[in-house]
C-alpha cells in the first residue's frame, strides 16, 4: 500500500472518530507487506483514558494480531504527527516507518516541537514520511476545531 492509501485509511478511522464527538485522529497499522492489521481511532473521552491515542490503540491491536509487541518491518500511519507519548511507543515498538498527514506544532514528537523517533541516543529510529494528504487531513481537524468553538 502507499503511503497516500495508509493515510486514507486512518482518515476513515479519523471520520469515524468525528462520528462519536472525538477528536478525528485515525491510525493503522500495516505489516511489512504492506497489509492493514491494525486500525483504531481516538477514544480518550469514549472511556475517560488520557492514553486512548489513536496511535496507541493500533499499536496495542497490531501486538495482538501479530502476537508480539515487536512490530519490525510494520509502518504506522497517522492523520497528525504523533505526540511525545505516542512517539515513544512508536520507538518502543520498534515500528519501522511513521508516515503522517498534518503536522502538530504544539504537541508534535516527529519533527515539530520534538523529534523523539530520530533521536539517536535511542535504540530504534524508524524512517519518517511527513505531510502526507496534509491539507485533507489538516482540514478535517480545523473543522472539528471551529464547530467547537
Amino acid at each position: 500500500m502507499t503511503d497516500e492509501g495508509a493515510i486514507q485509511a486512518a482518515l476513515i478511522e479519523a471520520n469515524a472518530a468525528l462520528a462519536v464527538g472525538e477528536i478525528p485522529i485515525g491510525a493503522v497499522v500495516l505489516d511489512s507487506s504492506g497489509a492493514v492489521i491494525a486500525a483504531a481511532h481516538n477514544e480518550r473521552e469514549l472511556g475517560n483514558d488520557p492514553t486512548a491515542h489513536a496511535e496507541i490503540l493500533a499499536l496495542r491491536r497490531a501486538g495482538q494480531a501479530l502476537g508480539s509487541w515487536h512490530l519490525d518491518g510494520c509502518t504506522i500511519a497517522v492523520t497528525l504527527e504523533p505526540c511525545t507519548m505516542c512517539a515513544g511507543a512508536i520507538v518502543l515498538a520498534r515500528v519501522q516507518q511513521v508516515v503522517f498527514g498534518a503536522w502538530d506544532p504544539k504537541a508534535g514528537a516527529v519533527g515539530s516541537l520534538r523529534d523523539v523517533v530520530r533521536d539517536r541516543r535511542l535504540n530504534h529510529r524508524p524512517e519518517v514520511a511527513a505531510g502526507v494528504l496534509e491539507d485533507e487531513c489538516s482540514l478535517l481537524l480545523a473543522a472539528f476545531f471551529a464547530a467547537k468553538r
